[in-house]
C-alpha cells in the first residue's frame, strides 16, 4: 500500500452506521433535553455574562447584536453540517469521526488532535475566568486565599498558582468519571439556573431600556493612540471575530453519541435546538444590556451586572453574578465531555495507545482519558494567565468547521443515496457560507495563536507517522 494510500485510509460510512446500533461501550442514557442543555451549556457562558457588554464598548456599540448575528451565521451553517453527521453516522468521535469517513485517516486524525487541543484550552479558560468570579465572592464574604494560591504567574505580585481554577477542573473530572447520567443531570440543574437567570435579565432589563442609548446604533469609526480602529462596520466584524467565541460549543454533544438513547432521532435536534436557543438569548441580552447602559460604561469584569446596579437593582446584580458562578460550570462540563470522547475515539481506532480506550466497567466512562485530561487542564489553569490561554482557542474549531462544511459536499456528491436523519438544507450553498466565514474568522486571529498551532500540528504529525498509521485498527486489519 502506498503512503497516500495508507493516510487516506477511511471507513465505510455504511460499516459505521451498521455498527452504531451494536456498539456497547456506552451506557445510552442521554435523552433528547440532556443532550440540548449540554449544547447550551457549551455555549451560553462568557458571551453572556462578559463579551456582549466588552465588546459593546471596545468595537460595536449597540450593533454588538449585529456582531452576534454574523458569528451565529457562521455557527448556524456549520450546525446544519453537524446535524446531517450526527443523524447519519453516531459513533462517538463528532468531527474527528465524520473526518474519518469521508476525508480518510490523517485528515480524521488532525482534526481529532486540534479538538482535543482545543476543547481542553477552553476548560482552563473558562476555569481560570470562574476562579476570578469566585474569588471575588469570597472576599466579599471576608474570606481571601493566600497571595500565592490567586493567581498564575505574571498576574500580581506574589502569585504563583491559581488554586481555585485547578480545583474546578478537577471536580468537573471527577464528575464525568462517574456515570455519565449522574453528571447530564447535574449540567441540566446548573443550565436551568443559567437559562433562568438569562431570562430574568431579559424580563426585567426590557422595562428600564431607554432607547436613546441604542443611537447611534452604528457608532462612528475611530482610531485610537496605537493606531487601532473601533466601531463602525469594521469594528462589528472585529467584535464578531471575538464573540465566536461564545457561539458554538453545540459539538461537545455530538461527541457523546454512543451514549444518546436515540442518535439519529435526537443528536440533529438537540444541535439546532441548543443553538436556536442561545442565540436568541444572546440577541435579545445583547439589544437590553446596550439598552439599560450607555455602550461606553460596558467595559467591566462583569458588565450584566454592573448595569442592573447602576439603576439601583443589587439584587438582580447579585442574581446575576451567583448564576454565572455556576452557569460557567456548564461551559467545563460540556467541553470536558467533548475532549475526553474525542481522546477514547482516537485510541479505539488505534491512533493513540489503547490503554486510553477502555471504559470503566462500573461507571461506563472513558475513566482514563477523563482523568488525564483533568490534570493537565488544572495545570494549565493553575500556571498561566487568562488573556496568554485566551489566545490560543478558536482555530481547532474553526478548522473542524471547515472540514464538516467540505465533507457534507464530498459525500453528497460521492454517496447521495446514502440514508440521513436530517439533510443539510441548501447544499452547497449553505457549507460554502460555513467554509467562508470559518476562513475569515481564521484570518482574524492572533499570530500567537497560529504560532501554537503549527507547533501542535506538527507535533500531531510526528505521532501519527511515528505510532498511529502503524498502529492503526485499519493498519492490522
Amino acid at each position: 500500500m502506498s503512503l497516500i494510500d495508507t493516510i487516506t485510509r477511511h471507513k465505510s460510512v455504511e460499516a459505521l452506521q451498521a455498527e452504531a446500533g451494536k456498539r456497547g461501550d456506552f451506557r445510552r442514557v442521554l435523552g433528547l433535553w440532556q443532550l440540548t442543555a449540554i449544547g447550551i451549556g457549551g455555549i451560553i457562558g462568557v458571551g453572556v455574562f462578559v463579551l456582549a457588554g466588552q465588546q459593546a464598548a471596545l468595537n460595536a456599540g449597540p450593533a454588538v447584536a449585529l456582531a452576534f448575528v454574523i458569528a451565529g451565521i457562521a455557527s448556524a451553517a456549520a450546525a446544519l453540517c453537524y446535524a446531517e453527521f450526527a443523524g447519519m453516522i453516531p459513533v462517538t468521535g463528532s468531527a474527528y469521526t465524520y473526518g474519518y469517513a469521508v476525508l480518510g485517516e490523517l485528515p480524521a486524525w488532525l482534526i481529532g488532535w486540534d479538538l482535543l487541543l482545543e476543547y481542553a484550552l477552553i476548560v482552563a479558560v473558562v476555569a481560570i475566568g470562574w476562579s476570578g468570579y469566585v474569588q471575588s465572592a469570597l472576599a466579599s464574604a471576608g474570606i481571601v486565599l493566600p497571595v500565592w494560591a490567586q493567581g498564575a504567574l505574571g498576574t500580581g505580585e506574589g502569585r504563583v498558582f491559581n488554586v481555585i481554577a485547578a480545583l474546578v477542573t478537577l471536580g468537573v473530572a471527577a464528575l464525568l468519571v462517574f456515570r455519565t447520567e449522574w453528571g447530564a443531570r447535574f449540567n441540566t440543574l446548573v443550565v436551568a439556573i443559567k437559562v433562568a437567570a438569562v431570562a430574568l435579565v431579559i424580563g426585567i432589563g426590557v422595562f428600564y431600556v431607554n432607547p436613546a442609548n441604542w443611537h447611534p446604533f452604528v457608532p462612528e469609526r475611530v482610531i485610537d493612540a496605537k493606531g487601532v480602529g473601533h466601531f463602525g462596520w469594521g469594528g462589528i466584524a472585529t467584535a464578531a471575530a471575538v464573540v465566536f467565541f461564545a457561539v458554538f460549543g453545540y459539538d461537545t454533544l455530538t461527541t457523546a453519541a454512543e451514549e444518546s438513547k436515540n442518535p439519529q432521532r435526537d443528536l440533529p435536534r438537540a444541535v439546532l435546538l441548543s443553538l436556536g436557543v442561545s442565540m436568541a438569548m444572546y440577541l435579545a441580552v445583547s439589544l437590553v444590556l446596550t439598552g439599560i447602559a450607555p455602550y461606553a460604561t460596558l467595559n467591566t469584569e462583569a458588565p450584566v451586572a454592573d448595569a442592573f446596579k447602576s439603576l439601583g437593582l443589587d439584587w438582580v446584580a447579585a442574581t446575576i453574578s451567583v448564576s454565572a458562578v455556576f452557569g460557567l460550570i456548564s461551559v467545563l462540563f460540556a467541553f470536558m465531555l467533548g475532549a475526553a470522547r474525542i481522546w477514547y475515539a482516537l485510541a479505539r481506532d488505534g491512533l493513540l495507545p489503547d490503554w486510553f480506550a477502555y471504559v470503566h466497567p462500573r461507571y461506563g466512562t472513558p475513566h482514563r482519558p477523563t482523568i488525564a485530561l483533568g490534570v493537565f487542564t488544572a495545570l494549565v489553569a493553575g500556571l498561566f494567565p487568562l488573556d496568554e490561554v485566551a489566545k490560543l482557542v478558536n482555530i481547532g474549531v474553526l478548522s473542524a468547521f471547515i472540514v464538516i462544511c467540505a465533507s457534507v459536499i464530498v459525500l453528497r456528491i460521492r454517496k447521495p443515496g446514502l440514508p440521513r436523519a436530517f439533510r443539510t438544507p441548501f447544499v452547497p450553498l449553505v457549507p460554502i457560507v460555513g467554509i467562508l466565514f470559518s476562513i475569515w474568522l481564521l484570518s482574524e486571529l492572533a499570530a500567537i495563536t497560529w504560532l501554537v498551532f503549527v507547533i501542535w500540528v506538527s507535533l500531531g504529525l510526528i505521532v501519527y507517522f511515528g505510532y498511529g498509521m502503524r498502529h492503526s485498527v485499519l493498519a492490522r486489519q
